[in-house]
C-alpha cells in the first residue's frame, strides 16, 4: 500500500540533500504543508481548560513554553497546522461523598464555562465544535475547532443524568477514571477494589453508548478495559495511551488490548507525555519532590483558585528543578509503527496530553506538530494513513458511537 509512497519520499529526500550532505527539506516541508491543508487534524486529548482558570491567560497570544509551561494557543495551533482539539474537562480525584462529588461537579462547570467563554472572546480565532462536520466547517473558515472531552468520571457522581448533561453541553467523551479508583472502575494505577468496572460503572457505560458518548479507556486498569470491551455496542478511545510492549508503564496498552481494541472497532490515540513513550530513570529526589507537594495541598482536592494557583506554580518550579529526559518524535513514531503492526492502520491516533505533561523533544508544544508528519513520511506512510492517523480514524469512532445510540435509543438527541 506505501510502496509508491515510500519510493516517492525517498527520492525527495535524497534530492534535498545539498553539497555537504545536510537535509534541505523544503521539498517535504511543502508535502507536509499540502497535507496538513488537505487533511482535518484532530489532537483527542489537552489539558489547556486549566490554563484557562487564570483569568490572565490570553489564549489568542503566542505563549513561550519554556517560561510559562503553556503548550497551545491559537498561534501556535496555525502554526502547527493543527485544525481541532479536544479540550478535557478534568477533576482529580478526591473524596466519594456527597460533598465530594458535588465538589466534583462544580469543578466541572467552572472548567466548561471557561472554555465557553474563550470561545465567545474570540469568535474569529475558533468554535465550539460537536461533531466531524462542525470541524470540517470550522476549518474551511479558516477557524480551530474545539472538541470537549471529560477526564474523570468521577465529574458524575452517582448521578447517570449526568451523562446526558454533560452530552448536552458539548462533551463528547468521558475518560472513566483517573489515577485513582472511583465508583466507577479500577484505575490502572491504583488498587484492586472492583476488578473491572463496578456495577454502577456497568451502567455508566451503557447509558454512555445509549447518548453518543464515547467511552474512553485511558487511565484504565487492564480488567476494567476489558469489561467496557465485553459491555460495550459501540467502539471505544483510548484518549491518550502508548504501547506496554515499547514502554513498559501501566497506562499503557499491551499487544493483547491493542488487538482487542482494534476488533472492537476503536482507536488508541498515541500519546506523547515522555513518561508513557520512553522509560525514565529513577529519579527518587523528584519523586519525593512530588509527593510532597501533593500531600501538601490534599492531592489538589477541595482547594480554593489562590491555592490551586500556587499548587500550579510550585508544580512548574519542580518540572523545572528536576527536569527529565525527554522522548523523541522518532520515539513517538515508534510507538505508532508498533500499533499498527498490532493492531492496524484503522486504530491509531494522536492524543498529546498537552499542558498536562505532554511534550517531546521536536514536538514540545502543538507549533511542532507537523514534525511528527515529517516522520511519518520519512517512513513511508501515505498521505490516506496519515489522514487516518491525523484524526480520520477518531472521527470515524465519533460518527459510529453516534449511529449506535440512534439505534439503541431512538430518541436520542444526539
Amino acid at each position: 500500500m506505501r510502496t509508491i509512497y515510500f519510493i516517492f519520499i525517498t527520492s525527495l529526500i535524497f534530492f534535498g540533500l545539498n553539497s555537504s550532505g545536510q537535509t534541505n527539506g523544503s521539498g517535504l516541508e511543502k508535502k507536509v504543508e499540502m497535507i496538513h491543508h488537505k487533511i482535518l487534524t484532530v489532537d483527542s486529548h489537552t489539558d489547556t481548560p486549566l490554563n484557562l482558570m487564570d483569568p490572565g491567560f490570553d489564549l489568542s497570544k503566542r505563549h513561550d513554553p519554556q517560561k510559562d509551561h503553556s503548550k497551545l494557543d491559537f498561534p501556535r495551533m496555525k502554526e502547527g497546522g493543527m485544525d481541532a482539539s479536544f479540550f478535557a474537562v478534568f477533576v482529580s480525584q478526591g473524596k466519594r461523598t456527597p460533598e465530594g462529588n458535588l465538589r466534583a461537579k462544580q469543578r466541572a462547570d467552572d472548567l466548561f464555562d471557561s472554555i465557553y467563554a474563550v470561545l465567545a472572546r474570540f469568535p474569529g480565532e475558533a468554535g465550539l465544535a460537536v461533531s466531524p462536520a462542525d470541524a470540517w466547517k470550522l476549518k474551511r473558515q479558516g477557524k480551530r475547532a474545539i472538541f470537549i472531552g471529560m477526564e474523570n468520571g468521577y465529574s458524575i457522581g452517582n448521578d447517570l443524568s449526568l451523562i446526558q448533561t454533560y452530552y448536552t453541553k458539548g462533551a463528547r467523551y468521558i475518560t472513566l477514571c483517573h489515577t485513582r479508583n472511583n465508583d466507577i472502575c479500577d484505575s490502572s494505577t491504583d488498587s484492586i477494589e472492583y476488578n473491572g468496572l463496578s456495577e454502577f460503572g456497568k451502567s455508566v457505560v451503557k447509558f454512555m453508548n445509549k447518548t453518543g458518548m464515547m467511552v474512553d479507556v485511558s487511565h484504565m486498569s487492564d480488567k476494567s478495559f476489558y469489561d467496557v470491551i465485553a459491555l460495550s455496542k459501540a467502539p471505544v478511545i483510548a484518549s491518550h495511551s502508548c504501547s506496554r510492549a515499547l514502554c513498559n508503564n501501566p497506562r499503557n496498552m499491551d499487544d493483547t488490548m491493542l488487538r482487542t481494541l482494534a476488533k472492537n472497532g476503536g482507536v488508541i490515540q498515541m500519546c506523547i507525555l515522555s513518561a508513557y513513550v520512553k522509560k525514565q530513570n529513577p529519579d527518587p529526589a523528584r519523586d519525593s519532590a512530588f509527593a510532597s507537594l501533593r500531600k501538601k495541598y490534599q492531592n489538589f482536592d477541595n482547594l480554593s483558585k489562590a491555592e490551586m494557583d500556587n499548587a500550579r506554580r510550585e508544580w512548574d518550579a519542580l518540572d523545572d528543578m528536576y527536569q527529565q529526559p525527554l522522548a523523541t518524535v522518532s520515539d513517538v513514531v515508534d510507538h505508532i509503527d508498533h500499533i499498527v503492526k498490532i493492531a492496524g492502520i484503522d486504530n491509531v491516533g494522536i492524543g498529546t496530553d498537552f499542558d498536562g505533561g505532554g511534550g517531546v523533544t521536536g514536538c514540545f508544544d502543538v507549533s511542532q506538530m507537523k514534525n511528527i508528519t515529517i516522520e511519518l513520511l520519512k517512513r513511508g506512510y501515505t498521505i490516506g494513513d496519515i489522514r487516518k492517523i491525523w484524526g480520520g480514524n477518531l472521527m470515524r469512532v465519533m460518527k459510529k458511537v453516534r449511529k449506535v445510540a440512534r439505534k439503541l435509543n431512538p430518541a436520542c438527541n444526539c
